[in-house]
Formats: C-alpha cells, sequence, structure tokens
C-alpha cells in the first residue's frame, strides 16, 4: 500500500526558498505519476506541479520558473524547490500519488499525504 508523508515546510520570508519533501513507502517512487497541490482555509486545494515515469514535468502558471519538481529515487522521494516566495504561496501543501506503473500496465491511484504548511510573510 503506497503511502506518503510530506516534510519541510514553515515560516519563510518573501524572497526566500523552501524545499518540500514526500517520503513514499510501499512503493518505488520511480514507479509513481506524482504531484503537489496546495490548499489555502476556505478554498479548493489546487494543483501546483507534477510529474510522470517519464519525467515530464507541469507546472501551474503561477508557479511556473520558481518551483521545480523533482523525484529522488535513491531517497525514494518527491521533491518540491521551491524559489523566490511569495506571500500568496503561503497554504498546505499536499503530495499525491496519482498513478502506479508495473512492467506491462500503469492502474491509477488517490493517495495523499496529511500536508505540510508554509507560511511566507512579507
Amino acid at each position: 500500500q503506497v503511502q506518503l508523508l510530506e516534510s519541510g515546510g514553515g515560516p519563510v520570508q518573501a524572497g526566500g526558498s523552501l524545499t518540500l519533501s514526500c517520503q513514499v513507502t510501499g512503493s518505488s517512487v520511480s514507479r509513481l505519476d506524482m504531484s503537489w497541490y496546495r490548499q489555502v482555509p476556505g478554498k479548493e486545494r489546487e494543483f501546483v506541479s507534477g510529474i510522470d515515469t517519464d519525467d515530464t514535468t507541469t507546472y501551474a502558471d503561477s508557479v511556473q520558473g520558481r518551483f521545480y519538481i523533482s523525484q529522488d529515487n535513491a531517497k525514494n522521494t518527491l521533491t518540491l524547490r521551491m524559489n523566490s516566495l511569495k506571500p500568496e504561496d503561503s497554504a498546505t501543501y499536499f503530495c499525491k500519488a496519482y498513478r502506479i506503473h508495473t512492467a506491462h500496465s500503469s492502474a491509477p491511484l488517490d493517495v495523499w499525504g496529511q500536508g505540510t504548511p508554509v507560511t511566507v510573510s512579507d
């Protein structure tokens, strides 16, 4: 069973950087299509970035050029490097595994971590 655990959130000043990690258990991260989402209280969870097993990455327009997603196979983690942070980046960040690949097929997943909060101050 795939399980996810985020870490790395916290307070940071505007213009600063943070790196979020999502520890994967129950599968090799290299077999998973994964993404990062964020949510502010009272608002819907929004897509931030995604990466698939072909290393194809996607980003929301709001973070393009500032955030970078990657997978660390040695540590079995998903990482989100966030640069040039803005107050509007403040949110709880969640990682999600949305597809698992085997040698000959793939199957959808809907596995979420518990989230890690990021607070960006002026």
